[in-house]
């Protein structure tokens, strides 16, 4: 049975996240049997014509989209950002050590992975004021014997987001741009490496979208001790596959790329898409007289994940709980710090922002 769209709610989940409509039926259309294959992508040998071409494809519009240079790599791998914050120290953390951005829970976490393999400096923490900012240049120095500089360019507990591409001083800068990967332009050429787990913004679970420059990639430490699968070279080499990559996701990174470029004009679009969304919601938090008050910063405020408190807690559950009776799902903050998560990805439609925005002021009149 077809599911119908009016049955579909508001998902506003920190991840995995709302999806194009067109891909999903694309993909839908396609389940049981891909044109031409006899078959459904999901049993097809990662290995066979149709499944290189699908990849192939997939990457070419990652590169057009994302404007990645001929001189980097473009790696599907498995294991989420979260084995990322192993991999990347594992093969580059030198005698040096890493310098690092303590911008919030995510950014804690790839410090404490790294810390497992060498010396990590915290270059900038936002800690003492409560994560509630990003730094600006300038306002943190890093060592140069440091083999990289890591950010986390959004931080979704916190709702804190980078919106430049900060200087890192000389460093080789990368960045774990997990839950706001593609939602605008940036110079790639600022970037050594730029890793995301695809299901936030840009897929379903199951694939790591790596891309890593060259020059990079050449720093990479032997170490004949390190199992194969934690290696870059063996997923640049064997062209991501080494072993049975993750077709089905990788298709559907496929299909949100098509519709990227096709259907919302590339990332000026998908920009101009996310900061109406995003300025629609926060103006309803400014306009409360302060019955919503926003955690983060005005400049650093995330376009993906809006981040607010009421007056008390049980305001809170009560909110999240008429919401879901509307609706309006995956509105509950993290537990790490409570209030009202909105995540509104790529995907995620502004008809879902203006009845949450409705349904706000309606609970607010209620309840003050």
């Amino acid at each position: 049975m077809t599911v119908s769209t009016s049955q579909r709610i508001f998902n506003f989940s920190a991840g995995p996240a709302v999806l194009p409509l067109s891909a999903l039926q694309e993909a839908q259309r396609d389940l049981v049997c891909y044109p031409g294959a006899g078959a459904s992508v999901m049993e097809m040998s990662h290995r066979g014509k149709v499944i290189d071409g699908i990849i192939k494809q997939t990457e070419a519009r990652l590169r057009r989209i994302l404007g990645v240079p001929e001189s980097y790599h473009v790696l599907f791998l498995q294991g989420g950002a979260s084995l990322q914050f192993s991999m990347l120290p594992m093969n580059f953390l030198g005698t040096g050590g890493a310098d690092y951005l303590e911008l919030g829970a995510w950014s804690k976490k790839a410090m404490a992975e790294a810390r497992k393999v060498g010396q990590v400096q915290v270059a900038w923490s936002g800690k003492a004021e409560g994560f509630k900012r990003m730094p600006k240049d300038g306002e943190f120095k890093v060592r140069p014997e440091a083999s990289y500089l890591h950010m986390t360019s959004n931080e979704t507990i916190e709702g804190i987001q980078f919106h430049r591409d900060p200087d890192s001083q000389g460093l080789p800068l990368v960045c774990d741009a997990s839950s706001d990967f593609l939602c605008r332009p940036l110079d790639m050429s600022r970037y050594a490496m730029i890793y995301a787990g695809a299901q936030k913004n840009v897929g379903p679970a199951g694939v790591t979208l790596v891309v890593m420059s060259d020059e990079f990639y050449s720093k990479a430490l032997e170490d004949e001790k390190r199992p194969t699968m934690l290696g870059y070279k063996v997923h640049v080499d064997n062209k991501s596959l080494y072993n049975t990559a993750p077709v089905f996701s990788i298709y559907m990174v496929g299909l949100v790329l098509k519709w990227v470029e096709e259907e919302m004009g590339g990332l000026a679009g998908i920009h101009a898409h996310n900061q109406k969304k995003a300025s629609l919601l926060y103006k309803a938090i400014d306009g409360s007289n302060g019955y919503y008050r926003g955690h983060a910063e005005l400049e650093s405020r995330s376009l993906m994940n809006v981040t607010w408190r009421l007056p008390s807690e049980d305001l809170e559950k009560q909110f999240v709980q008429e919401a879901q009776a509307r609706g309006l799902e995956g509105l509950k903050g993290h537990r790490s710090v409570g209030g009202i998560r909105a995540s509104i990805y790529n995907a995620f439609p502004y008809e879902g922002v203006e009845a949450l925005v409705s349904f706000m002021e309606e609970f607010r009149r209620k309840n003050s």
